[in-house]
């Protein structure tokens, strides 16, 4: 059985849940969310807990059985906490300017980067180096956090870049002058 599939999820206080044939919704105090599981699986509500339970032991039902119990607890956090993404931005000249709910990116290219939120997630630019980006989706919040950092990923010869927030990048000691 798989180790995280097996665990039950606990329901937090103040938020209802809905099961609907495959489809588990969530709604809590930042927002509404849902998820439809895998055919396979079976999601059953007892108590204050969801189990997500599988009908064989085969590979492909079992790796599916820890990603969808892992997906449905994201929902959980998701409504109750939200999700926080923070990237740092390393660099000479390199900036970021918060216009609305976007942001404007200065890379070192001949033209400013403009960086249109997506829905359900709010972007801040926190001082000139830092973006923070917030939402309840968690998949949202990090594709976003990737769309960012690939318009200037960090290089390994100086650093600079656009990393997250306690990225370790590994530099390279570049041309060795003589002999």
């Amino acid at each position: 059985m798989s180790r995280v599939g097996k665990k039950p999820i606990e329901i937090p206080k103040g938020v209802k849940v809905s099961l609907s044939g495959k489809t588990v919704s969530v709604e809590g105090p930042k927002g509404k969310l849902s998820h439809t599981v895998h055919n396979l699986l079976e999601v059953v509500k007892t108590g204050e807990t969801l189990e997500i339970s599988r009908p064989d032991d085969m590979k492909f039902t079992r790796a599916i059985h820890g990603t969808s119990r892992a997906l449905v607890a994201n929902l959980f956090q998701g409504v109750t906490e939200g999700f926080k993404e923070t990237l740092e931005i390393v660099g000479v000249g390199y900036r970021v300017e918060q216009k609305g709910k976007d942001l404007n990116l200065v890379l070192g290219f001949s033209h400013p980067v403009v960086y249109k939120a997506p829905e359900g997630v709010v972007l801040k630019a926190e001082g000139l180096l830092k973006i923070v980006i917030e939402g309840i989706d968690k998949q949202k919040v990090g594709q976003a956090a990737a769309e960012i950092r690939k318009y200037r990923r960090p290089e390994p010869y100086k650093g600079k870049g656009i990393r997250y927030e306690g990225e370790i990048v590994r530099r390279k000691q570049g041309k060795k002058t003589g002999k």
